[in-house]
């Protein structure tokens, strides 16, 4: 097994990395169903002119015009993922390679440290786990059936959109994925505004403390939260910042929005697979100003659509 570093915010599977069998044992679950809201069509202003990460590609901010869409008002939950693999028999990609990518805490709290195959190089907290995948999103020892309602993790690319096929969904683009975001607020910093904290409560589930080493849980959450955590956005939308990154359908370059186009200025779609990475939006549990200030609107990263993670998750488009 091979440790590529990918993006900075994750560790990145090797593309040509051969498949073993691995199944599991999937006890029924019930799923409450996906809630969606209505974005309505407009501009809205997209991307930033800040220089926080000018490799990232945020810049510049511009207006960009999107048509009417609904949006999941959650990420989708272990609960509803599941519900899909007892209908289908899917079997995620994580599974099929035997390990995924772990954050190094999550292995410490439960005790996993046996099942390391691997660590990211450049970033040592993120370890392969042997058998992590959705259903054991820390490895054999602990499974999802008191996590039902946190996001899915340990899921693909490639996995969120077998979901999305089965479940006559979609993935959002990245601009209908800002928009939604953004709340209808032109330029703020997070989905509720510009300020980290409202009356000092905390608006998101990031990391507060020492990255990687102390995280002093001030939001109530080491790893990831129940999807209805926090108060939503004025859209009505949960957690597009912090807990888990989402996958989006665009495909990664951080200079093909730059030229302004019907292209890059009206729904757009991204790049025709300027690179084989797919990007992600949000931020998640992990993200801390000193490490990884990207629990922001406008913030972006990417990775392979075959990797898997502790942090990463989706929301669909109806």
């Amino acid at each position: 097994m091979s440790n590529n570093d990918g993006s900075c915010c994750a560790p990145q599977r090797p593309q040509d990395e051969s498949k073993v069998a691995s199944l599991i044992a999937t006890p029924s679950l019930k799923s409450t169903g996906g809630e969606f809201l209505t974005i309505p069509a407009g501009e809205f202003m997209m991307g930033t002119n800040d220089s926080f990460y000018p490799t990232d590609g945020e810049n510049p901010s511009r207006n960009v015009w999107v048509d009417e869409f609904r949006i999941g008002k959650y990420a989708i939950t272990n609960a509803e993922f599941a519900e899909f693999v007892n209908a289908t028999g899917y079997v995620t990609e994580a599974q099929n390679y035997g390990w995924s990518y772990v954050f190094k805490g999550l292995v410490n709290e439960i005790g996993a440290s046996s099942q390391v195959t691997g660590i990211a190089s450049s970033a040592p907290w993120w370890l392969a786990i042997k058998n992590a995948n959705w259903f054991y999103p820390f490895g054999n020892s602990v499974t999802i059936e008191e996590l039902l309602d946190h996001p899915v993790v340990h899921v693909t690319h490639n996995d969120a959109l077998e979901f999305c096929t089965w479940a006559g969904y979609k993935l959002p683009t990245e601009a209908q994925w800002e928009k939604a975001s953004r709340g209808g607020l032109e330029q703020a910093l997070y989905p509720w505004g510009n300020d980290l904290l409202t009356h000092g409560q905390h608006n998101a589930n990031i990391w507060q403390g020492d990255f990687p080493n102390l995280n002093s849980q001030e939001d109530g959450f080491f790893g990831t939260a129940p999807v209805n955590s926090f108060k939503p956005n004025g859209f009505g939308l949960y957690n597009s910042v912090g807990n888990v990154w989402e996958w989006t359908n665009d495909f990664w370059s951080s200079r093909w929005h730059i030229p302004e186009s019907i292209e890059t200025r009206k729904n757009p779609v991204g790049p025709q697979k300027a690179s084989g990475n797919k990007v992600l939006k949000g931020g998640s549990f992990m993200c801390h100003d000193s490490y990884c200030y990207r629990y922001r609107n406008s913030a972006r990263t990417f990775n392979s659509p075959n990797t898997s993670t502790s942090h990463i998750g989706f929301r669909c488009l109806m």
